[in-house]
């Protein structure tokens, strides 16, 4: 009988260790972790769970770029947020990327969805200005107060997305980067040090995969956190109507580098397999 019972204890002992081994990895949360534990049908939904105001910035009280509209979280219960700048496309204004700064708002981001200061402006200069809005919404915009300086990401549309990769180049403290169908005569990333997700279109005429986002994907360093994700069938112009992979791999890949959220990293890593929406999907993982 005692042969018994210690055999039952050491039993006990081999099955408490395995589930203290096979314990989820964001049993130790992130101080930086908001909102409820996302699920596919949240990140999926038009709207995450934060209810979400906006206030509109006059191009006439900013510098570097042409104001724009700057959503986020009412909650103030959680503390602060991570920041978020979004620029358009060429001869696009903020109006086309809206739905996407609302949606990852509402997932607990202050979103600054900006207007460029002409609408002809090139990738370059649309990094400048995303860099100028980063800074206009840490240090003199009306919601300073609900952001964490320190947690700081960037996004853009065609234009907008190179001109994502060239503000990741200028900023290395930057925590995250999705550029969206990027265009840029720049192919050569090497340098960039952010954790970045280009998002392509399979059927992309004005940006093709093969001559933008594949070559810059593979030109960032092998050594960086980084993700190539490919719209099946989709044209240049699929991240200006809601589009649910945009918005649900966006906020993932945000929640995952700026608010350091390890919960999200089930929707990134193993790569999805079997998404009707998703051509193609290559990675870095798993994620540092």
């Amino acid at each position: 009988m005692q042969l018994t019972f210690a055999r039952t204890l050491a039993a006990l002992a081999t099955l408490a260790s395995v589930v203290v081994a096979t314990a989820p990895a964001h049993a130790s949360a992130s101080p930086y972790q908001r909102g409820p534990d996302p699920t596919e049908a949240v990140l999926e939904a038009s709207r995450g769970p934060f209810s979400v105001s906006d206030t509109t910035v006059s191009s006439l009280v900013v510098t570097g770029f042409g104001g724009g509209t700057i959503y986020y979280p009412t909650s103030t219960a959680e503390g602060t947020f991570g920041g978020v700048a979004i620029a358009p496309g060429y001869t696009a204004s903020r109006s086309s990327m809206a739905w996407l700064a609302e949606r990852i708002a509402s997932h607990g981001f202050v979103v600054f969805n900006i207007d460029t200061i002409t609408r002809s402006d090139q990738p370059a200069s649309r990094g400048r200005q995303l860099l100028a809005a980063l800074d206009y919404l840490t240090e003199r915009s009306t919601v300073r107060s609900r952001l964490d300086a320190s947690r700081l990401g960037v996004m853009g549309h065609s234009m907008g997305g190179g001109g994502t990769l060239e503000a990741s180049a200028s900023r290395p403290s930057l925590q995250a980067a999705v550029p969206l169908t990027p265009w840029n005569l720049d192919k050569s990333w090497s340098e960039v040090q952010v954790p970045t997700m280009i998002i392509g279109a399979e059927n992309d005429s004005i940006a093709s995969v093969t001559s933008h986002s594949e070559p810059f994907y593979n030109s960032l360093p092998s050594s960086l956190d980084k993700a190539y994700l490919e719209l099946d069938g989709a044209s240049h112009f699929a991240p200006n109507t809601t589009n649910p992979t945009i918005g649900k791999f966006s906020v993932a890949w945000l929640k995952r580098f700026i608010d350091d959220d390890l919960r999200y990293e089930q929707f990134l890593c193993p790569p999805p397999v079997g998404d009707r929406d998703i051509s193609e999907y290559r990675n870095t993982c798993p994620h540092s």
